[in-house]
């Protein structure tokens, strides 16, 4: 069974940084879509950066050139490098994997973890 359990959240003035982690377990890299996702009060779950299976990294357009993504298949941890925050990017941030392709595209995944709060203060 896929796990997947976020940590590294916090609160931050504008400017600043923060790395998420996303500890998995029970899938294999070479065969899933694994990313991160987020989602403020009121508004709808968006994605913000994923890596398919192929190895392909996709990234949406409100945090390129901010956030990197990164996949370490020794540790089976995915990490969210955020620099820069702004107070648009104040959201619950979740971790995400499915057996799809292009999951940048989508919300729809199967497997989801618990979440880890951002909050950006100007």
């Amino acid at each position: 069974q896929v796990q997947l359990a976020e940590s590294g959240g916090g609160s931050v003035q504008a400017g600043g940084s923060l790395r998420l982690s996303c500890a998995t377990s029970g899938y294999t890299y070479t065969s899933y879509c694994i990313g991160w996702y987020r989602q403020s009060p009121g508004k709808t779950r968006e994605a913000v950066a994923a890596i398919d299976e192929d190895g392909r990294i996709s990234y949406a357009d409100s945090v390129k050139g901010r956030f990197t993504v990164s996949l370490d298949n020794t540790k089976k941890t995915l990490y969210l490098e955020m620099n820069g925050l702004e107070v648009e990017d104040t959201a619950m941030y979740y971790c995400a994997a499915d057996q799809v392709r292009n999951c940048i595209a989508t919300v729809g995944l199967a497997y989801w973890g618990q979440g880890t709060q951002v909050t950006v203060s100007s």
